[in-house]
């Protein structure tokens, strides 16, 4: 039996969270709320609640356009947020950093800007266990370009089958796409060696990186990837914002996503000159508080320490792994050696909608579904598993709360 750790970082943070005092009624009766569907969005400290309120009640004008004190000072906050972006993901420029309104849309974006560089004919390579959000948008570019798409497959463990594609590389290959950190198996992909891999053959590399930029600590230039995309809503920043990562001289020579106001230079009737970096990629007025908001979030998060919250959620997450196995008819999905807080189950004869609903009533909030990933599903002859993901403000004993309540619900159903 593991040894675990049981170091309560949470009973530290979770009074910062207002949400988690809330009390819920069943039967009349009021029960703690146990959060456990992090992978879909993280709750919100005060400290982010706070800016955001500040920012509507004290500052609100738009950036970038005017002289008067307002609009100076959202802006520099706004840019301010950039640089502390920048610097979570050890950016080597501010201007690498283009907000965005989440993950979604920065691989979209990027799924758009890249497509000059697929013809007929070229391969666009991701993985078998990929979100929706990176497999649909290389899906339009691929039928746009009469490209082809190509996928890595994942073994029973949950883990990418690399060694084929390293050995046979296919150098009509153009761009690699792939999840840092899976959202129904989570799996830690070796990102790194996947990009040094890809790069030896020219290959442009994106990653989607919304379930382990809230983790881990992450550095895009030691990882090397072209293009690293993130929401703001799955580190405790609200929703609606998030950024995309490109290296600078990427982003020089990339058209525009979109355009409109702030990613124009100069206009005329006829023609007009984009604007530098990031704005050519920012049309309209951005989610500034959002990003200024999601700037709070990133400060907050790193004075309680990205590697503090990494051992923590490992620990949280190997506890629970070693009392689920025990339940009679569980099976967990994912058995990858390096992974994230992330755990999808089954239960014998028990739906996964039906587990949640009745966790729910016992005040566990948790995921059923697909979870954005029918084609992982169908691989695995499924169509929906239970989840439960944390974060660094849960706590042991919701586990032991979670395991009990399993334990109820499979003697209930035997």
């Amino acid at each position: 039996m593991k040894i675990i750790e049981k170091t309560q970082l949470s009973t530290n943070v979770r009074m910062d969270f207002p949400i988690l005092q809330r009390k819920l009624v069943r039967n009349n009766d009021e029960i703690p709320l146990i959060y456990l569907d992090n992978a879909a969005t993280t709750q919100k400290p005060q400290v982010v609640i706070n800016r955001i309120a500040h920012f509507y009640t004290y500052q609100n004008a738009n950036v970038h356009r005017a002289v008067h004190q307002l609009g100076e000072e959202a802006t520099a906050d706004y840019e301010n947020a950039r640089r502390l972006v920048q610097k979570f993901i050890g950016a080597a420029f501010p201007e690498e950093i283009v907000f965005t309104r989440g993950t979604t849309e920065a691989l979209n974006m990027t799924a758009h800007v890249l497509g000059q560089f697929v013809k007929a004919g070229d391969t666009i390579l991701i993985s078998a266990m990929e979100h929706h959000s990176n497999l649909v948008p290389w899906q339009i570019l691929a039928e746009k370009n009469k490209a082809s798409l190509r996928f890595i497959p994942f073994d029973e463990n949950g883990e990418l089958i690399l060694d084929d594609l390293f050995n046979n590389w296919d150098d009509s290959i153009k761009i690699l796409s792939v999840t840092h950190g899976s959202n129904v198996f989570g799996t830690i992909n070796p990102i790194t060696e996947i990009t040094r891999k890809a790069h030896e053959h020219g290959c442009i590399v994106v990653v989607d990186g919304a379930q382990s930029a809230p983790h881990l600590k992450i550095d895009v230039q030691e990882i090397g990837c072209d293009f690293y995309a993130v929401s703001g809503h799955k580190m405790c920043a609200p929703t609606g914002i998030g950024f995309l990562y490109g290296k600078k001289e990427w982003l020089e020579k990339l058209p525009p996503y979109q355009s409109g106001g702030e990613m124009i230079k100069s206009v005329w009737l006829e023609s007009s000159i984009y604007n530098d970096i990031p704005y050519r990629f920012e049309a309209g007025t951005p989610n500034i508080c959002g990003a200024i908001a999601l700037g709070e979030a990133i400060q907050y998060l790193s004075k309680i320490g990205m590697a503090k919250i990494h051992e923590y959620e490992r620990n949280l997450t190997n506890y629970a792994l070693e009392k689920m196995q025990g339940i009679k008819g569980l099976k967990i999905y994912g058995n990858a050696r390096n992974r994230s807080s992330v755990i999808s189950f089954e239960m014998e004869n028990i739906h996964p909608h039906d587990i949640a609903q009745i966790l729910d009533h016992q005040g566990i909030a948790i995921r059923a579904g697909h979870h954005c990933a029918q084609p992982v599903m169908r691989q695995l002859k499924l169509s929906s598993l239970a989840r439960v993901s944390f974060y660094f403000y849960n706590q042991f004993e919701e586990i032991d709360y979670l395991v009990k309540q399993l334990y109820k619900l499979r003697e209930f159903f035997n």
